[in-house]
């Protein structure tokens, strides 16, 4: 599950790093059936290796991204399978982070989860979006969108998350763990 905001407006904003990095695996994934709407969310199925994974964007706002969850619970998913991958002001842009449980880091979408489940058992993968800076209103700056100078740099860690959810569906969660968590784009690269 890729969180993010929808709407146009929202569409290339450093919010968006989880939908961003769902559509990049949609890509990667073999017989990906397309994006279907449904009562809440964007949803589309492919096969990553012998797997099938289900893509999943909530269509409701990034603080009520706790909704999204309970109705795939109600479904019958269970936490540990269900990967969310959000946008992390705290890591530098071009790094991401892949973990089987934590906190909520002060993010929105990981607070109104745990808000709404109690639960914070399931793993998730942070994108790297930041470091935001210090006198920076951080709603303004993750409502941002991402700047000329940063393209590049954000084009890879997409690639990368993208790289990395497909390993966990693939191949688990431990395996995507010691390929991915070394992974960052020097930012000095350009």
């Amino acid at each position: 599950m890729g969180l993010g905001n929808p709407g146009e407006e929202y569409h290339a904003t450093r919010h968006n790093a989880g939908f961003m990095a769902v559509d990049a695996l949609a890509r990667r994934l073999s017989r990906f059936g397309g994006w279907r709407r449904g009562k809440s969310d964007v949803r589309g199925e492919g096969r990553a290796g012998r797997h099938t994974l289900l893509l999943v964007k909530p269509q409701q706002y990034m603080n009520r991204s706790g909704e999204a969850i309970r109705g795939l619970l109600s479904e019958g998913w269970i936490a540990p399978e269900i990967l969310v991958i959000c946008d992390d002001v705290y890591l530098p842009l071009g790094t991401i982070r892949l973990r089987a449980r934590g906190g909520t880091g002060g993010h929105q979408g990981l607070e109104s989860i745990h808000e709404a489940t109690g639960m914070d058992d399931y793993p998730r993968l942070r994108v790297g979006v930041g470091p935001a800076p210090p006198s920076a209103d951080l709603p303004e700056y993750v409502l941002a969108p991402f700047g000329e100078d940063e393209r590049e740099r954000l084009n890879q860690v997409i690639d990368a998350a993208a790289g990395c959810a497909f390993d966990a569906g693939a191949e688990g969660l431990v395996t995507a763990m010691n390929r991915w968590n070394r992974f960052g784009v020097n930012s000095t690269e350009e």
